[in-house]
């Protein structure tokens, strides 16, 4: 296991756990990037996700979703959002370093979790996060290798994306350009959010497909380990 991996995860997890320490009660009531979705569901999700799930709490969720993966980690998160919000800032800290998994995921996605979901959460808020170079570009790397659920290289094809702060281009045509972080909001599918803060021709090309994908759970730790 990449122990490079690891470590930026458990330095995203204490951040991500430091910046909602900070948060106004009214901050953690906001929506956030993903659909129907709090920024308190999404640092729940965060929050559950090193912890694990009890087996049974899974199987019910999974009974009562008729057998959607995602829809049932929708839920637990969602209860695991009742809790104190002090709850699930300790929680982040206390598992930061952590290697659980929940099943049926690898830690290629947990990372890509933790990234995108602090954007998630920032992003609506007006808050900026910089993303890590080195951990932004794996995540990048590991979403456009994926097929389900971001098909990135499907969604993004006639247009060819460009970091202006990391050694990273992918595709043909059109440029759309700007930072990692936010080209990594517009591969998993975070589109208008992302086009806002993106740059070039491309961009008018992918605004005009109405481009998007399901954002509810926004990334894939409670799901497929993806297709290479």
């Amino acid at each position: 296991m990449d122990e490079a991996l690891w470590s930026s995860m458990e330095r995203e997890r204490h951040s991500l756990a430091e910046l909602l320490g900070g948060l106004t009660p009214q901050q953690w009531e906001h929506p956030s990037l993903c659909a129907r979705w709090r920024v308190r569901e999404v640092a729940a999700h965060v929050a559950m996700t090193p912890t694990g799930t009890d087996t049974g709490m899974l199987v019910r969720a999974l009974v009562r979703s008729r057998g959607n993966l995602w829809s049932a980690g929708a839920a637990l998160a969602i209860a695991h959002a009742r809790r104190p919000t002090e709850l699930i800032v300790e929680e982040l800290h206390r598992d930061a370093a952590s290697r659980r998994m929940p099943r049926l995921t690898n830690a290629d996605n947990l990372l890509l979790d933790v990234l995108v979901h602090g954007q998630d959460i920032c992003v609506p808020l007006g808050l900026e996060r910089p993303a890590p170079t080195e951990a932004a570009q794996t995540s990048f790397e590991h979403v456009w290798r994926m097929g389900w659920p971001f098909h990135a290289r499907r969604r993004m094809r006639g247009v060819r994306l460009v970091a202006t702060d990391a050694r990273v281009c992918v595709g043909e045509g059109p440029v759309v350009a700007g930072r990692l972080a936010d080209l990594l909001l517009l591969v998993t599918g975070r589109t208008a959010a992302a086009l806002a803060r993106l740059d070039g021709e491309g961009t008018a090309v992918i605004a005009a497909r109405g481009d998007a994908v399901s954002t509810v759970p926004p990334s894939p730790a409670a799901g497929s380990r993806g297709a290479a």
